[in-house]
């Protein structure tokens, strides 16, 4: 058994493409229309690319209800790792990112909150 899909909810997936390629710098993999929507996936440059990340219409009055109380309460959705989250921040906030929290030190590593412009807190962290 192995991870290939992780869903994220997001309020306008042509929005969240061009976020999550032009800003955070993943590829778009997957773009086919289903009805009013697509299949919509993203893949890191960095790691395998059968490893996908859906950027899914939210639609759901369910998923609508848990992503806006997540995002009341300033809790992120996901996590994504970096080498160097100082780096991340800089050129992140330089291209205009809204960050909830900036890098923060723990004893485990370091972590950072920014808003992903579709409805969501996105964690940025370093080990």
């Amino acid at each position: 058994m192995k991870i290939k899909l992780a869903s994220v909810f997001v309020d306008d997936q042509d929005k969240a493409l061009t976020f999550y390629t032009e800003v955070l710098g993943f590829v778009k993999k997957s773009d086919v229309s289903v009805g009013d929507y697509k299949w919509l996936t993203v893949v890191s440059p960095e790691g395998p690319d059968d490893i996908e990340l859906v950027l899914e219409p939210n639609v759901n009055p369910a998923a609508k209800t848990y992503q806006t109380a997540l995002f009341a309460q300033g809790i992120p959705l996901t996590a994504f790792f970096v080498d160097d989250i100082e780096a991340e921040y800089a050129r992140m906030t330089a291209l205009g990112v809204v960050f909830r929290k900036k890098p923060t030190k723990m004893e485990w590593g370091s972590f950072a909150i920014f808003e992903d412009t579709c409805g969501n807190h996105i964690q940025i962290q370093q080990v």
